[in-house]
């Protein structure tokens, strides 16, 4: 603030329903019991995530003296003049730091937490912006930064996030006012009042400590173990296998055995352990990125998605809590939640017993069945015969190792890690270009399907000719890396299909002569 500018500028941004308007008014209010002249303004916002909002607020720091002259408070923020930039998740906080309004002027205050946007969640891989790289352009760029998770201290109370953000504006020192009048002016809102003082205070006291520093890789995998409640030994056993292996890859083979875990049972999760034993072991020191991802391609294919996964995640108690809190629903309301499915002839061979499957398919394929013979179902989850039916479906899980899907899986599974062993020493451009590959395999039906096509042209036209040392190994992996990135960009599967034709074929350009222009007809006089 200089002499010639004394106002001060408060930018909330915020998505819609979130109470931006509110914290607003709050700060509004806040002012003016302290005799501040204040402006405030808000700009609605049209966005993927239910509308991205900003509210300006700027007032003068000091009451004005008597006699003087009111000033001229600014409508809109103006990139460099910003004090301070609340922001209710991190993705906000980063178009904020875009937009110019974080300088080493402002204090910034933000959640750490995610809501992922509309293309994040359409990526055919994992879409999402990176975190740590959003809140580093943050820290780097504020003159001070508290992040914090502001959406878990709105659910631990049971309110909205505005009163958490009011908090964490009042305990960063950000207000020239103290905090008893921001409680004062929660109280006289009426709505909510304890569970808004109890976000606030939550709030103020996380923004008044600094950020605790990110614990060891390692010992996060430690608690990720003890934190699942396993049986004793096998969290020992667990221990011992990951303890000499690289920090990063503990962490994700501690996720990964627990996902395997909840997935199928403790036999996957051994084995999903020991596939990463032969990785550790195959892995020189400079592939430590190529191996991470391995890890992590390994534990998600291994828990591939079929109808019996949907079933299972369809009926758990943790996801009619989640809908009911989405649809911001009371404890006397009724919620009625009804799947859609549309299985078809691949689905149901899918979880057969591989022979059983096959004879299936063979008969759709002689038939004409295949890619026809689909039923709509509608199925309420919420009433009891629907979740019956779906925990019917779920409770089939111990077939799905003889299953045909899992035969399919594991075999594409068991030539991947061979060509991982190989190409690991050789080149760990190369084996991190491979890495990635499995990420085209998702879903269940066409989109698996789809998938599948996916992989095998990609393994055919660019992995085997890498593993025959027909091309270098950085011009291989430069190429794979391509070639996945515009599979991924192709949901539709038109790479297949042109494949499927030898390749893109020409497409003759036809010219037509533009029409002459109709000769205006001159207004009636």
């Amino acid at each position: 603030m200089t002499p010639y500018d004394k106002s001060f500028g408060i930018l909330i941004a915020a998505l819609g329903g979130e109470g931006g308007g509110v914290l607003a008014d709050w700060l509004v209010h806040c002012a003016r019991q302290q005799g501040l002249p204040v402006q405030a303004t808000s700009v609605p916002g049209v966005a993927q995530r239910t509308g991205a909002t900003s509210y300006y607020i700027e007032l003068l720091p000091e009451p004005l003296p008597p006699g003087s002259a009111a000033p001229v408070l600014g409508l809109t923020p103006v990139a460099g003049r910003v004090d301070v930039v609340v922001a209710s998740e991190l993705l906000e906080a980063a178009r904020m730091v875009e937009r110019g309004f974080v300088t080493e002027r402002t204090t910034l205050l933000a959640s750490t937490h995610r809501v992922y946007t509309t293309l994040e969640k359409m990526h055919m891989a994992d879409g999402r912006q990176n975190p740590q790289r959003l809140a580093d352009a943050a820290r780097a760029l504020a003159r001070r930064a508290v992040l914090f998770d502001m959406e878990a201290v709105t659910v631990q109370h049971g309110t909205v996030v505005s009163a958490v953000m009011f908090g964490a504006l009042a305990g960063a020192g950000t207000l020239p006012w103290p905090r008893e009048v921001c409680e004062t002016v929660i109280r006289a809102s009426g709505k909510g009042v304890q569970a808004s003082l109890a976000g606030f205070a939550a709030a103020f006291e996380q923004a008044r400590e600094p950020t605790p520093a990110r614990a060891p890789v390692a010992r996060e995998a430690a608690q990720v173990l003890a934190d699942a409640a396993l049986p004793s030994e096998q969290r020992s056993a667990w221990e011992r296998m990951l303890r000499p292996w690289p920090a990063s890859v503990q962490l994700l083979a501690a996720h990964g055995a627990l996902r395997c875990l909840d997935y199928q049972d403790a036999r996957l999760a051994d084995s999903f352990l020991a596939q990463v034993q032969g990785l550790v072991g195959a892995s020189p020191a400079d592939a430590t990125q190529a191996l991470d991802e391995a890890v992590r391609q390994l534990a998600l294919w291994m828990c591939f998605e079929d109808v019996i996964r949907v079933a299972d995640l369809k009926t758990r108690r943790s996801r009619f809590e989640r809908v009911r809190r989405e649809a911001q629903a009371q404890t006397t309301d009724v919620v009625r939640v009804t799947e859609h499915f549309k299985p078809g002839i691949d689905e149901v061979a899918a979880v057969l017993p591989r022979a059983l499957g096959e004879r299936l398919l063979a008969l759709a394929q002689r038939r004409g069945w295949t890619g026809k013979a689909h039923v709509g179902l509608h199925i309420r989850s919420s009433s009891l015969w629907g979740y019956l039916m779906l925990r019917g479906l779920a409770r089939l899980r111990p077939l799905r190792p003889r299953s045909l899907r899992h035969a399919q899986e594991h075999a594409a599974m068991a030539v991947w890690l061979d060509a991982m062993h190989q190409v690991l020493p050789r080149s760990p451009a190369l084996a991190l270009a491979l890495a990635g590959l499995p990420q085209v395999l998702k879903g269940y039906g066409d989109t698996q399907l789809r998938g599948r096509e996916n992989y095998q042209r990609l393994w055919a036209t660019q992995v085997e000719p890498a593993l025959r040392n027909d091309v270098p190994a950085d011009e291989a992996a430069a190429r794979l890396r391509e070639a996945l990135k515009t599979t991924l960009a192709d949901p539709e599967g038109r790479l297949n299909q042109a494949h499927r034709d030898g390749g893109v074929k020409a497409q003759p350009v036809f010219w037509a002569a533009k029409p002459p222009r109709e000769t205006p007809i001159p207004p009636a006089a």
